[in-house]
């Protein structure tokens, strides 16, 4: 119905569009003193369509103002996720048409008790609902003719389904985002479960055994081309050391809730101030000596993009009785310990011999044992009898020598040949996948010759644009392991791990991932649908690890 003439305009656009219940009550009064004809609609509005727009412009051509009320997020469960768009966006984003006068967010599931209190002269309602026998329809219908007003449907001549829409924007995304979703589905991904298990890191115990490297970062200025020759010139403005190799490890598991032991080669003349840095972090260092200083990787970056790698690394020759020692030393604490950690970084500290020497005395000692290698040519296969092994796709493929083979293939290789009850294959930017056997039953049922022996599941890589990918894979050796001696699923372990890895990832340097991060990385993952992400800039404090020169 149009409006009749002489009718006083719509409230000045001035006001506060906006509205609190109490201030839309009060302007409802206002209006009703005025002679002015009050037109609602109520909704979710998550997606503001073409459909919606030629509503809610019928709509306004029913009355002088057009108030436009939108189901809050806590009370919204028409969709599951849902809403995508938080409600102050939503309210804005309807606040900005301008045949649109007020808008009030109202957190209860259905408008019927709102619409008794609004007494709107004419509800519209989609032409969907003239022949709906919805209960909640019939209660909002109930309350607006039981003050007088008047529902009216809208002609419908566009129609568009927000659910539909936004159904079709996550079928059009990329198969890693359908993956997720299906992931987060699952009950043992359930966040509060999660949750409780990121808890029960708290006080576990674990050994790390490998060596310590220390990453240095040089930042340089903008380069340049030296005179002489075409050779790119840094000049380095700032230097920042960090504690790599197995010491990132154990810090890791440090700042996740655990309480670490680092056994690892250190220096005769002298650690450096090691032990007290790492001490302060919750680490307690074992060390064996060497007669070599600790090795160093240099590298030179420009902003974040890093231009060169140097490596300072002379092999790390332990003699026979610094050896003994070491296994000694691991097979006399490991008694009470949850789990272990063998990490061989190529640097000459572990030998396939030693490793298979340590995995022996601490295999009957703790509940989980965890190993990974750094680099293809490393002895993957040396790591035997571990429940959970973290080789990247290279390093699987460079131990079994096989490059062409389906990667399913590699991990049973590996599996078999090391009698390892878990393999999480990183794939870099595609996340990783978690590999156990197929035993007893099952493999019967899956007879012929090209029967899979090995279970696969996908997690997608967690972090959208990563800054950093140094110390990824050992922040996701920390948290897989911590996740599994917490009697984790193998799912939930490589979810957590695949976590772990993302809030590296996105920090320069070897900078240790908390229990926080986990936390607060989880709430967003859990809340966050298709694109939308709320702003979350802050001031990360200068972490103590980081020296400047």
């Amino acid at each position: 119905m149009p409006p009749r003439p002489g009718r006083r305009p719509s409230p000045p656009t001035a006001r506060p569009k906006i509205l609190s219940l109490s201030d839309l009550l009060a302007r409802r009064h206002e209006a009703r003193l005025a002679g002015q004809r009050v037109v609602q609609c109520h909704g979710c509005f998550d997606i503001v369509h073409p459909g919606h727009i030629r509503h809610l412009r019928q709509a306004k051509a029913h009355g002088d103002i057009l108030l436009v009320t939108i189901t809050g997020d806590s009370a919204f469960t028409k969709r599951e996720g849902a809403p995508l768009i938080p409600e102050e966006l939503r309210a804005d984003n309807l606040a900005e048409l301008d045949c649109v006068d007020w808008v009030c967010i109202d957190q209860r599931a259905t408008a019927a008790e709102l619409l008794a209190e609004v007494q709107p002269d004419v509800y519209i309602k989609g032409q969907e609902y003239e022949a709906n026998n919805d209960p909640r329809f019939a209660q909002e219908r109930a309350a607006v003719e039981a003050a007088g007003g008047q529902v009216v449907f809208s002609s419908g001549d566009v129609v568009f389904s927000s659910t539909a829409l936004i159904a079709a924007l996550e079928r059009s995304v990329d198969p890693y985002h359908a993956r997720l979703v299906q992931l987060l589905g699952r009950p043992e991904l359930d966040g509060g479960r999660l949750t409780g298990v990121i808890s029960a890191f708290r006080g576990k115990k674990v050994l790390v055994v490998g060596e310590t490297i220390i990453d240095k970062y040089f930042l340089c200025d903008q380069p340049e081309v030296a005179s002489e020759s075409p050779v790119l010139t840094l000049r380095p403005l700032e230097s920042r050391r960090y504690e790599g190799g197995a010491a990132i490890i154990a810090r890791h598991l440090a700042a996740l809730g655990a309480c670490p032991v680092l056994l690892t080669a250190l220096p005769e003349t002298g650690d450096d101030g090691l032990r007290l840095r790492l001490a302060a972090e919750g680490v307690e260092v074992l060390g064996v000596p060497m007669a070599q200083p600790l090795p160093e990787k240099h590298r030179y970056l420009v902003g974040t993009q890093k231009v060169m790698k140097v490596n300072n690394l002379s092999p790390l020759l332990l003699s026979s009785a610094a050896r003994q020692r070491l296994v000694r030393a691991a097979a006399d604490i490991a008694g009470g310990f949850e789990a272990a950690i063998i990490a061989d970084f190529g640097n000459g500290m572990l030998t396939p011999g030693l490793i298979d020497q340590l995995a022996v005395r601490l295999r009957p000692s703790v509940n989980i044992l965890a190993g990974d290698v750094s680099g293809p040519k490393a002895p993957l296969l040396a790591f035997r009898r571990f429940d959970l092994l973290t080789p990247s796709e290279p390093e699987a493929r460079g131990a079994t020598r096989s490059f062409n083979e389906s990667l399913p293939a590699v991990a049973w290789q590996v599996l078999a040949q090391t009698q390892s009850r878990r393999l999480f294959v990183t794939l870099g930017g595609d996340g990783l996948i978690a590999f156990e056997p197929i035993s007893g039953a099952d493999a019967a049922d899956d007879a012929g010759p090209n029967r899979s022996r090995v279970r696969g599941e996908h997690v997608p890589a967690l972090c959208g644009y990563p800054i950093d990918p140094l110390g990824c894979g050992d922040a996701l050796l920390a948290a897989a392991t911590l996740a599994l001696a917490a009697n984790a699923g193998d799912i939930a372990s490589a979810f957590l791990g695949s976590l772990a890895a993302a809030c590296e990832a996105q920090r320069l340097g070897n900078i240790p991932v908390t229990a926080a991060d986990l936390r607060q990385s989880l709430a967003r993952l859990a809340g966050a649908t298709l694109a939308y992400a709320p702003a979350d800039t802050r001031l990360t404090p200068r972490p103590t690890e980081l020296i400047a020169s």
